[in-house]
């Protein structure tokens, strides 16, 4: 089913791996654990019990709590990924930004417009 498994990889009792699914050298594998079809493991790392990786992930860094872990963008042109791709490595710093144009319009407002908001809550 061409899964690759290199060298050195320890693989828990009941885990269940997909087709294309490549494990780089020296990562443990839990318990108990679902890899689905076409993920990626980057070497020594460590994936705990009870982890399910949906298909097409790519796995970077040791997952150390039990859970759903996805990762993945769809196929689209490759100008237009670069762009987005440029974009989500400053969306925190975006992110930060907005939240302090917020709090800034929410200011200009006074405390009048916050009274008299519809749905009633209370910031």
């Amino acid at each position: 089913n061409q899964v690759q498994i290199a060298h050195n990889v320890y693989i828990g009792a009941h885990t269940a791996i997909a087709g294309c699914v490549g494990i780089s050298g020296s990562v443990r594998i839990g318990r108990r654990c679902r890899i689905g079809g076409g993920v990626g493991v980057a070497g020594h790392l460590e994936i705990a019990d009870d982890v399910t990786i949906t298909g097409m992930s790519l796995v970077t860094k040791s997952i150390t709590r039990a859970g759903v872990y996805s990762s993945g963008i769809a196929a689209e042109p490759a100008v237009r990924w670069r762009r987005n791709h440029a974009r989500l490595r400053r969306l925190e710093d975006l992110a930060r930004r907005v939240r302090e144009l917020e709090c800034g319009l929410e200011a200009l407002r006074g405390p009048a417009a916050v009274a008299g908001r519809e749905d009633g809550a209370d910031d």
